[in-house]
């Protein structure tokens, strides 16, 4: 199992590092990470592996929203099923 992470935001020091560390603390893989920075503006989608993750989906949402609130950004996590429904034609 997969999800996507969006993150947006001013771009700062240590986006990417608070991010891949709350997944690494809670045992989700980061498969694939793409990040711009466009004057001051960070985006990044990441797709990550689930299937290990050592607490429930919606805590680690949470827990990423949070960070992402406390950083001024906004932190968007979807689960593959979700994301592949809501892009099929």
């Amino acid at each position: 199992m997969r999800a996507v992470i969006t993150v947006i935001g001013k771009d700062m020091v240590g986006i990417l590092a608070r991010v891949s560390s709350i997944c690494a603390e809670n045992n989700v893989n980061v498969v694939e990470v793409t990040q711009s920075i466009l004057q001051d503006l960070f985006a990044m989608i990441m797709m990550v592996d689930i299937s290990k993750c050592s607490i429930p989906f919606q805590d680690l949402v949470d827990a990423l929203t949070a960070i992402g609130e406390g950083m001024g950004l906004t932190i968007h996590v979807m689960h593959e099923d979700i994301f592949n429904s809501m892009h099929r034609i």
